[in-house]
């Protein structure tokens, strides 16, 4: 299945959580036989409390992967990359902070919550 169509894009977002889409933007779906992997880029917003600063873009950290519900028994992967800066004045690469995952997991915290309802 060709992952560029805009029809999986418009199904992603529709199935993850409205916020994501506020910071994030998808960059490619692959749907395979058991899996679909969904990409995210962090989009070109600044950290806030650099809003003072000249920051540069200095493109991405390597992406981190978390498990989200499964849909239609493929299990979903999101593949998320965080923009880094470089700071003008001092030299220094500062990235925002995200708590995308439940804590001492690799799972959404919306999933992790489901599983522990589940099995406890």
């Amino acid at each position: 299945m060709n992952s560029q169509e805009p029809q999986y894009s418009i199904l992603i977002q529709a199935l993850l959580p409205e916020e994501v889409f506020d910071y994030f933007g998808i960059t490619k779906v692959e749907v395979e036989t058991k899996v679909i992997n969904v990409h995210l880029d962090e989009l070109n917003i600044t950290p806030e409390e650099y809003s003072d600063e000249k920051l540069i873009s200095k493109g991405f950290h390597e992406p981190s992967v978390f498990q989200d519900f499964p849909i239609r028994d493929k299990a979903v992967y999101l593949h998320v990359r965080r923009r880094k800066w470089l700071v003008n004045s001092t030299g220094k690469v500062v990235s925002k902070q995200w708590d995308l995952s439940a804590k001492g997991s690799r799972y959404t915290k919306d999933f992790a919550t489901f599983l522990k309802g589940l099995f406890g």
